[in-house]
């Protein structure tokens, strides 16, 4: 976990981590949500709509939009105050996510900063983007 005071991050400045999705964290997402849609689990379902098989729930994905900050950029000082993101393709089970935020603003009067974040698939296709307002605690 990252300790970053806010003074010690800069406009530019980038951190970024690899997870990999398996079927487990899209049981454990269905248990915690209730969402029962049969795209994210069958993938007869999913490939009759186009798909090559059973996806990741998108905000499975975003989820990790709260690793990125409350570990990595700024890590144990912050806290999200919102986030805007959009989901550019499908993510799939055994697909390794590459999950990055770069500090586009800062804003010192009230200690808040804009991440620039995005999610890249394995192939280095953008799976996610979008950004996110951190404040320091």
């Amino acid at each position: 976990m990252n300790t970053y005071d806010y003074e010690d991050l800069e406009t530019g400045h980038e951190e970024h981590f690899d997870v990999r999705i398996t079927d487990d964290m899209l049981d454990s997402f269905r248990d915690i949500t209730g969402d029962l849609n049969p795209f994210h689990r069958d993938d007869d379902f999913a490939r009759e709509h186009g798909f090559t098989g059973h996806a990741a729930f998108g905000m499975l994905t975003a989820s990790f939009l709260s690793t990125l900050a409350g570990m990595y950029l700024p890590g144990e000082k912050s806290i999200i105050q919102n986030t805007e993101t959009k989901f550019m393709k499908p993510v799939y089970p055994g697909d390794t996510l590459t999950v990055s935020g770069t500090v586009a603003e800062k804003n010192d009067a009230y200690r808040v900063m804009r991440l620039k974040v995005s999610v890249k698939n394995q192939k280095g296709e953008k799976v996610l983007r979008g950004s996110m307002q951190v404040g320091f605690l």
